[in-house]
């Protein structure tokens, strides 16, 4: 089989590996361009693309594949292309620009999509964050056949995976990743020998994951504490749960639910070299890894090393 690939992050590189590494034909990659990055904001590759070059396939990165878009010169270049490369499938994972239905139709199996959920829910753009921010206890990858609908194609296979009650979206995709890589190889191995049976996905249950806005980052000190920890941790490592200390935007990673309340949402109940609490519009949390501007992650008896904080001082929202 001659299998192209479109994604971008690490999660897609992930997938890309498992197939090279299962011998499928590879003859060409779609990615996004290459974005600044970095303290010099640099034009840096994408995970696939790195991962694309060392092996030596060629890397396509049209800024639109839409015919009649913003970029119809990209899109037409790019189709050249795809014709040429004779796909017999296309498998996408993450990466971030819309599929038009010429694009969908063009492999003889039609395109792969690598999804990290249970559709249908959180269809959509960021369903790791969003299931551990609603506090979802277990998540999974469905392969589905794309369609021109948002995540809304038939399900080829699904694996359900347990939500830890520490997990973060960091360690979550890295298990969601590999989880995906490997029934990715399965699906197309399965298709190599006449197909995998598609399901319709169920009318009830739909939700979807929006994209992560960095305004979202900003504690609310005002809900529930259980609300409160799994968004820090939803947010870990992107944007990042933040507060207000002193004029510094402080980030917080992690954080321990306590049952005790008392005190204005956003106020230290309690504050020590070994401590430090603080009341929500629920319950109450221990903060137990910060980090300041421009410095690192630390827990919080190095965060208040030298800079005390006080019992009824009052985080900024």
């Amino acid at each position: 089989m001659r299998v192209g690939f479109a994604g971008t992050p690490e999660f897609a590189a992930v997938a890309l590996q498992r197939l090279l590494e299962a011998r499928f034909s590879v003859p060409l990659v779609l990615t996004q361009p290459d974005r600044p990055a970095g303290r010099g904001m640099k034009l840096q590759p994408s995970p696939v693309k790195q991962l694309a070059q060392a092996h030596t396939i060629p890397v396509l990165q049209p800024r639109s594949l839409r015919l009649d878009g913003k970029y119809p010169d990209d899109a037409a270049a790019a189709g050249r292309q795809l014709v040429e490369a004779r796909l017999d499938v296309l498998v996408v994972a993450a990466y971030g620009l819309i599929l038009p239905q010429w694009v969908l139709d063009l492999p003889r199996l039609g395109c792969l999509n690598i999804h990290a959920s249970l559709l249908p829910r959180w269809r959509g753009a960021a369903p790791i964050h969003r299931a551990i921010e609603a506090g979802d206890t277990r998540t999974g990858i469905t392969i589905m056949q794309m369609d021109a609908g948002l995540d809304t194609g038939d399900m080829l296979l699904v694996e359900p995976l347990e939500i830890a009650a520490d997990d973060t979206t960091g360690t979550l995709h890295d298990r969601l990743a590999a989880l995906g890589g490997r029934l990715i190889v399965e699906a197309l191995e399965a298709a190599a020998c006449g197909g995998l049976p598609r399901r319709p996905q169920p009318l009830e249950g739909v939700s979807y994951a929006h994209k992560i806005d960095k305004s979202e980052a900003a504690i609310d000190w005002s809900l529930p504490a259980a609300v409160i920890e799994r968004r820090v941790r939803a947010f870990d490592p992107f944007p990042g749960a933040s507060f207000q200390l002193g004029g510094d935007a402080i980030k917080l990673w992690r954080a321990a639910l306590r049952a005790d309340a008392g005190g204005e949402p956003g106020t230290l109940v309690h504050a020590d070299a070994q401590r430090l609490t603080v009341a929500c519009g629920e319950g109450s949390l221990d903060l137990l890894e910060l980090q300041r501007p421009g410095g690192r992650r630390q827990p919080v008896q190095a965060f208040v090393h030298g800079r005390p904080l006080a019992s009824g001082q009052r985080l900024a929202d």
